[in-house]
């Protein structure tokens, strides 16, 4: 089968088609990315803005709020672009970006919600050695090594998967440019790749999911024997929401990046990717955030401040 010009556009089929049910379903992911980019920015401006929250844990968080902020603007504007121009092309280089910026920040993300887990269990289990164990050069250490990690990710599997020859077909059965998708297309022997793309995945998927487990299993021992009921519940509460989001994120991308190319759907692929580009940059704010009353202090703080520049 003869190969594809490198230089021909791509053609990105979409999420949505104009049937009214899909419209609707359209509007609701647009609205959700509206405020999940709300969410996040306002997360980055209250930690930015409020002395109290200049800590190693919401500098994390505002990390998290950023790499969330980034990755919704990497993937929604193009999708709903074009769902309502109806012009799907995308460049080569156009999709070499969206599989470098996507996999840079879902990759950072990885390891910055294990950093996270990691620095809740040394506020937890050992609050009084705290200060040690989670020092402002280990905390910008995790965070740039996050960053790091990631884009060496992105990078390595944007230029791999560009440079495979592609059919003629150049249809793209998704929302978005995601390495996966594209291995699919390629008329070469991929076996190779794909092996090194799943052993790319163990150690960003599989190593922070093991440490953050690790981590909330020593937080949820320390909470069993907390003495009161009512700190032990909301111990629980905490935890459970933070690993729900956790696992949806964790979830979501192993079911992607870890099953042969012979077990995939496109349907499937594409539903679940949803989750890890819209639902969880959503539930982030909310989860690790706007529940904490230190956070909603600072939004009164901020609210009043704003009502009292507007009377006078």
């Amino acid at each position: 089968m003869e190969s594809g010009n490198i230089t021909s556009d791509f053609i990105l089929l979409g999420l949505f088609n104009h049937t009214s049910a899909h419209v609707f379903l359209f509007v609701m992911v647009l609205t959700s990315a509206s405020i999940s980019l709300l969410g996040n920015t306002l997360m980055i401006l209250l930690i930015h803005r409020d002395p109290r929250l200049h800590t190693p844990m919401y500098i994390l968080l505002s990390q998290l709020s950023l790499m969330d902020l980034m990755l919704v603007s990497t993937i929604v504007p193009k999708m709903a672009s074009d769902y309502v121009t109806g012009n799907k092309s995308i460049s080569p280089f156009g999709c070499g970006l969206q599989i470098f910026f996507f996999l840079t920040l879902a990759g950072g993300e990885g390891f910055l919600l294990a950093a996270m887990a990691y620095d809740r269990y040394a506020a937890v289990c050992h609050p009084l050695r705290y200060p040690i164990l989670m020092n402002w050069r280990l905390c910008l250490g995790m965070t740039l090594g996050s960053w790091v990690l990631g884009a060496a990710d992105g990078l390595i599997q944007a230029v791999a998967t560009l440079n495979f020859p592609f059919c003629h077909a150049r249809e793209i059965d998704h929302f978005f440019c995601e390495a996966p998708t594209l291995v699919h297309l390629s008329c070469a022997d991929t076996y190779v790749f794909e092996y090194v793309m799943y052993v790319c995945c163990v150690l960003m998927l599989l190593l922070p999911s093991s440490l953050i487990l690790i981590s909330y299993g020593f937080i949820l021992s320390a909470v069993l024997r907390m003495r009161t009921k009512e700190a032990r519940k909301k111990a629980f509460a905490t935890c459970s929401s933070h690993l729900a989001v956790v696992g949806l994120f964790y979830g979501a991308a192993i079911f992607i990046y870890m099953r042969p190319k012979s077990y995939r759907s496109a349907s499937h692929d594409k539903v679940v990717s949803l989750f890890y580009t819209i639902v969880t940059p959503l539930l982030n704010p909310l989860i690790y955030s706007l529940r904490n009353n230190e956070v909603k202090g600072a939004l009164r703080k901020c609210l009043n401040q704003c009502a009292a520049l507007t009377r006078n």
